[in-house]
């Protein structure tokens, strides 16, 4: 098994975290220079530069420790999904039900209106 530390996923993360350190440091070096010279707003962003540095390494570090989902897991979290699915179709079942009882006549001409006017051919009407 290969360490966390040296697989190809593992090495790819610790040449982006060098890379956005780096960034973040040049960023922020910028920042302190035109904070210098007057810009006031520039003093935020000296600021905020090191703290996307910080919120880069967490990152880098939460991805690293990720650990995958065995299959009993997954197969317990597929099996939650289709249960809730099937109350959810259930529901929506009885809802269906329930509310075609109690449906306002009106209402339900209007929908059977609708319900024609789908599926009667679109007359174009441009270009005539």
């Amino acid at each position: 098994m290969k360490s966390k530390w040296f697989s190809s996923r593992a090495i790819f993360l610790h040449l982006a975290l060098i890379a956005w350190l780096a960034l973040c440091a040049v960023a922020a070096w910028w920042q302190v220079g035109r904070a210098v010279q007057g810009n006031a707003l520039s003093f935020m962003y000296s600021i905020e530069w090191p703290v996307f540095g910080v919120l880069g390494v967490l990152g880098w570090f939460a991805m690293l420790n990720m650990e995958r989902a065995t299959e009993d897991e997954e197969r317990e979290r597929l099996e939650y999904e289709e249960r809730m699915r099937a109350e959810a179709r259930a529901a929506r079942a009885r809802a269906e039900s329930v509310a075609a009882e109690k449906e306002d006549p009106l209402l339900a001409a209007y929908n059977d209106h609708l319900a024609q006017v789908a599926v009667q051919p679109k007359k174009k009407l441009w270009g005539h």
